[in-house]
């Protein structure tokens, strides 16, 4: 009884966060610093996650951090990067948000 009680508040509660997820994250107020590859990386980044992230882990991720994060976002998340894709977007990661 007290499994199907837990059960139901958490169906619930997944059900009634369903509307905000299917709103999507409002992205307006993330603004990328203007450089070369900058595109690639809003194209690219945000097609799996919020540009908050890259914001959010810059005073943390040096250009070495960057490649790793990248390099498994290829290797564990199966992101459609190329090689070439990777050293823009790491080039403009750590050019721009490295916290060297």
């Amino acid at each position: 009884m007290l499994r199907e009680l837990a059960t139901r508040w958490l169906l619930a509660g997944l059900l009634s966060a369903c509307p905000a997820i299917a709103n999507g994250a409002d992205e307006t107020g993330i603004v990328l610093a203007e450089g070369e590859s900058r595109d690639r990386v809003l194209a690219m980044c945000s097609m799996c996650h919020s540009l908050d992230y890259i914001v959010i882990n810059s005073p943390f991720l040096d250009r070495t951090a960057w490649d790793k994060t990248v390099r498994k976002m290829v290797t564990v998340m199966d992101a459609p990067l190329t090689e070439e894709d990777v050293a823009m977007i790491v080039n403009y990661l750590a050019s721009h948000y490295g916290g060297d």
